[in-house]
């Protein structure tokens, strides 16, 4: 199989090193905007580095990863869309619905593949999560907190390209809220800070944020996020039930600390980023997609299971800018595929 991967940034070279040792990929052709880091990755790898976008498409690849800046996500889906090929993507596919709805249509008009990369979908403790909720183990599920927390905010030239804290951060606590529950969420309240470094007000963005989010059986939830967590990179989910209860992401490396006299210790290594908390669960999902395109297992994460979350964040979006609860019947595109 030869891959075309478009973007080796950050993600996009974590993504081609995976690709590149894959036994069922032959080879990658690597394109960036910034030529030479892609002639210098091509190259680390032993592989080849393609000129341009024009070029990932006529010179021949079975399937695209897509690993740009969020702003070509949406052109990019429907270019491989009309050429016939299927596609991996990083979240989100756009910073708006229009953008995502529009993608999406090329996708099924095609009749192609796009599976998105909401990695959490593939990490032990969140499908160990989902499988503790699926039988019963809980009981009914009557709360559900969810908080994701960087340990250092993001250059502050990055910030007004992110879509900000709920599109591109809590964004993930919203998938995992309804993969792992199986419910969809009905209404929001939101609320952010931006009391933090003036880089955040700049960007007409938040450094702190919270939601209070309604499930479809009434279960209540909560989620928040911070660029500022000095103590290092956090991510859980706690899930309340009337017989049990169940933690996501508790472990030696998680930055916190007890103030009970019998609590345990202050993490030696805390957790530093994501890449270093789901580098597991990045090689998961590739090997997927691989499987996917080999008609080996279903689309675990399409473009309409994107498209839900990004609704909860642009919900989010709405109440904290007008300050009020949000219904997602609100918001258009809420046919959900809901792939449970």
């Amino acid at each position: 199989m030869r891959i075309g991967v478009i973007g080796t940034g950050r993600i996009g070279t974590i993504h081609a090193k995976t690709l590149s040792r894959h036994r069922e990929v032959g080879s990658l052709i690597l394109t960036d905007a910034d030529g030479t880091r892609a002639q210098e990755l091509a190259h680390r790898l032993g592989e080849t580095a393609a000129p341009g976008v024009d070029e990932i498409f006529k010179w021949g690849v079975d399937a695209v990863v897509i690993t740009t800046a969020t702003s070509a996500h949406a052109e990019l889906i429907g270019r491989a869309a009309r050429s016939g090929l299927p596609v991996f993507c990083e979240k989100p596919i756009a910073l708006d619905l229009p953008g995502t709805l529009q993608a999406i249509a090329e996708v099924e008009t095609a009749g192609t593949i796009l599976q998105m990369g909401f990695q959490r979908r593939f990490d032990a403790g969140y499908t160990g999560a989902r499988e503790a909720v699926r039988s019963g183990r809980l009981g009914r599920l009557h709360t559900v907190r969810a908080l994701t927390s960087d340990q250092a905010p993001p250059p502050a030239e990055w910030l007004p390209l992110s879509g900000g804290l709920y599109r591109d951060t809590l964004i993930h606590d919203f998938d995992m809220l309804r993969w792992v529950t199986g419910h969809e969420i009905v209404d929001v309240y939101a609320a952010g800070s931006d009391a933090g470094p003036p880089m955040f007000r700049a960007a007409g963005d938040v450094d702190t944020a919270a939601a209070v989010l309604t499930l479809d059986d009434g279960t209540l939830a909560t989620a928040t996020a911070t660029r500022l967590n000095g103590a290092g990179y956090d991510v859980r989910m706690e899930l309340a039930g009337e017989l049990d209860q169940v933690v996501v992401g508790l472990d030696d490396r998680t930055p916190i600390a007890s103030t009970e006299p019998t609590g345990p210790p202050a993490a030696d290594k805390p957790w530093t980023g994501f890449l270093e908390r789901f580098g597991p669960a990045y090689e998961a999902e590739l090997d997927a997609f691989i499987e996917v395109v080999r008609g080996e297992r279903a689309n675990p994460c399409d473009g309409r299971e994107a498209l839900q979350a990004l609704r909860v964040a642009e919900a989010c979006e709405v109440s904290r800018r007008e300050r009020r609860a949000v219904r997602l019947a609100e918001l258009p595109g809420g046919t959900s595929a809901a792939v449970f």
